[in-house]
């Protein structure tokens, strides 16, 4: 609350009055910024996440559009992923960044579906905030939306789960196909999908469990280099099983393959060794200045033998390299490369088991360089692809490696490329690690829908309008994909949920959960297809009643069919963090129900009086003791003192008067303590409110 002084003259009305506020008093919170509380709050922040969620919402799907999105000095960006918009938004409402943090972990954790998880839980916070207007308490919703929440991962696991003890390919292949089906790579799906499965099964690695002991695999992606090199089609792009790096040999007459290699990661500069700026050396022969000159080359030329009498025959470094050193490489027939990433260094040194040396010296000040930094492979060698030279480090002996080369046009395709592959290595590496795939195009959506709306009838409790409220959210997902489609998203949204409703009905699982998807699942096999009058049917391979609990949208032919048995399908992992990451993000911006916006605070009164003290300047123009046409007076108020210094301008306040000012005193013209009211011209002081 800000508190105000008012002043009253019997005789004359105040003719200015100006406030300002610098600091906040003692005992007292002043807040100098701008408050927005109660429905309000919630309003903007509803408003703020559906402006987000409308920006991405056009791009889901197979047949989503692209956005070109354009930076401050000219970058072009086009792209549909959901993390890759938001992360290039200026985005500056608090709730909003909320989403995009959001689009930033899936990401991260799950690598696809980040635009669906920001769609949903913008629809959530929709609904939400109209039962909010509906006077519905907000503890009671976010309750809802938590039962809603645990009732839908136990619903999943339970009902939609396909369990696979043994990944076929084919299973692989169609969570690639489906994960890059709404990207560019789509019209090659086949093509990179294979590629992405080929990649990450040739990174597996298997440990054993701390506990249980049982064997552990794992498929780190963070093994899988991809580089982009302009040149051909994409259907050019290939998989190295070890690391490829774009970089050249340093000089000509370095050989072009090395094998075995003996591989030094160097993150220092083997340039000729200079004296740091500022040391000055005082000679008194010239000679003397080739004797430095001398000195400076052999402290190089002795670091370089250090590294070769090691065993290396490989050299790559982040810095430069001069011709000098050149020199003493191709004398000793080592390959050397400079300017690495230092990023691509790291990958280099955990698949060949070397070290990264930052520099030779001990702590001692001796140099040294022990064989045993050394990175092993069995091959390393030079290739040209495309306009540029690539090192291929072949048989790395440490850990696995694999690099997927990107052929492409232009840095917009390859840099879409690169961001789809991404997204299918994920999507494959958290398949494999939990063994289940659900139904996708809508058809987990669709069933929770249903599902969730009769969960929420057996409720007494006024979290039943939040679970009900959480079964329309969901709904947003297959209706959107509709709605990109060009198709009618009200018919095929009501078909497809009159699908899950039959099956839901009949009370009973799919007949059976196999431990391999049987060849008709895999693809084109059993299909629920709408007939003219809007009912599902039955085709070839299945029975009617276990197609309809994976029913989903084929957004091509505007149909309802079973995807699982279409191949399109997604990790049951993925699917459930979505949902998780969804419903917390909406509960965490409905928490809020005050913002206060600061103002960023200047040291001092804008007029330089004080340092950083309550100040209120109330310029009046009064007649002072009967004396009219009197300048205005400059009252300045202490409010920690309650005191006030009249008369004084701003340059003439000074470290006394303030102390008088804090002990609550009136100063007069004269310095005097005043207290009639004829003294003070008819102005005397109200109080604070």
């Amino acid at each position: 609350m800000v508190h105000y002084l008012r002043m009253h003259r019997p005789s004359c009305p105040l003719i200015k009055t100006q406030y300002y506020i610098m600091a906040a008093s003692a005992g007292q919170m002043l807040l100098d910024g701008q408050r927005t509380s109660g429905q309000d709050v919630r309003t903007a922040n509803v408003t703020a996440s559906m402006a987000i969620a409308n920006i991405v919402k056009s791009s889901l799907g197979p047949v989503g559009l692209d956005k070109m999105l354009v930076d401050d000095i000219g970058d072009v960006t086009i792209t549909n992923d959901g993390a890759t918009i938001l992360q290039q938004l200026e985005v500056e409402h608090p709730a909003a960044k909320v989403l995009v943090e959001l689009a930033h972990l899936q990401d991260q954790e799950v690598g696809d579906g980040t635009t669906s998880v920001v769609i949903v839980a913008a629809e959530l916070l929709k609904r939400g905030n109209e039962l909010v207007m509906n006077k519905v308490h907000p503890t009671s919703i976010m309750s809802g939306y938590r039962l809603a929440l645990k009732e839908a991962v136990r619903f999943i696991k339970d009902k939609l789960v396909v369990s696979v003890d043994q990944l076929r390919q084919e299973n692989l292949l169609n969570a690639a196909r489906t994960s890059m089906s709404s990207k560019i790579l789509g019209a090659e799906a086949d093509f990179f999908a294979k590629l992405a499965v080929e990649a990450v099964l040739s990174v597996k690695t298997d440990s054993q469990h701390r506990d249980s002991g049982k064997t552990v695999s794992k498929y780190p992606v963070s093994a899988i280099h991809i580089l982009k090199c302009h040149g051909q089609s994409s259907l050019s792009s290939h998989l190295v099983n070890g690391f490829a790096l774009a970089g050249a040999r340093a000089a000509q007459g370095m050989p072009t393959s090395v094998s075995p290699a003996k591989i030094a990661l160097l993150d220092f500069s083997l340039q000729r060794h200079k004296m740091q700026m500022g040391v000055s050396v005082v000679v008194e022969d010239v000679k003397e200045v080739e004797l430095i000159r001398q000195r400076e080359m052999d402290i190089t030329k002795e670091r370089i033998q250090k590294i070769l009498e090691a065993g290396a025959n490989v050299v790559l470094t982040t810095k430069g390299i001069d011709d000098l050193a050149m020199k003493y490489f191709v004398e000793a027939g080592a390959m050397a490369v400079r300017r690495v990433k230092k990023e691509d260094l790291k990958r280099i040194a955990r698949a060949t088991g070397g070290q990264v040396i930052g520099t030779l010296a001990d702590m001692e000040g001796n140099e040294a360089f022990d064989p045993s930094m050394l990175g092993l492979a069995e091959r390393v060698e030079e290739r040209r692809v495309g306009d540029g030279e690539m090192l291929y480090i072949l048989g790395a002996k440490e850990g696995k490696a694999a690099t997927v080369v990107l052929r492409g046009a232009n840095d917009y395709m390859l840099d879409e490329m690169d961001r789809a592959l991404h997204d299918a290595l994920m999507v494959i590496k958290r398949m494999l690690e939990s063994n289940s795939l659900v139904a996708g195009g809508g058809a987990v959506e669709a069933a929770l829908s249903v599902h969730l709306e009769k969960y929420a009838m057996t409720l007494g409790s006024k979290e039943q309008l939040a679970i009900a409220a959480f079964s329309d959210a969901l709904l947003v997902i297959p209706r959107t994909l509709a709605v990109n489609a060009a198709q009618d998203a009200t018919e095929l949204v009501a078909n497809l949920r009159a699908a899950h409703f039959g099956a839901q009905q009949q009370q009973q699982q799919p007949s059976s959960q196999p431990s391999q998807v049987p060849p008709e699942r895999a693809g084109g096999g059993a299909a629920m297809v709408e007939d003219g009058g809007g009912e599902i049917s039955k085709k070839a391979g299945g029975g009617a009643e276990e197609g309809m609990w994976y029913a989903g949208l084929d957004l091509y032919k505007g149909l309802v069919r079973n995807n699982l048995a279409a191949g399109v399908v997604e990790p049951a992992i993925s699917k459930i963090k979505s949902l998780r990451f969804a419903t917390e993000a909406a509960i965490t911006i409905l928490r809020i129900d005050d913002m206060i916006k600061l103002t960023e605070k200047s040291p001092g009164p804008p007029d330089g009086r004080g340092e950083g003290k309550i100040v209120w300047k109330v310029s009046v123009s009064a007649d002072v003791q009967g004396t009219s046409d009197v300048s205005p007076a400059c009252l300045v108020v202490n409010v920690e003192g309650g005191g006030t210094l009249g008369d004084k301008q701003a340059g003439e306040v000074d470290g006394s008067d303030r102390e008088r000012c804090a002990r609550g005193s009136v100063l007069g013209k004269e310095g005097s303590n005043l207290r009639s009211e004829t003294q003070t011209g008819g102005l005397f002081m109200d109080g604070f409110r």
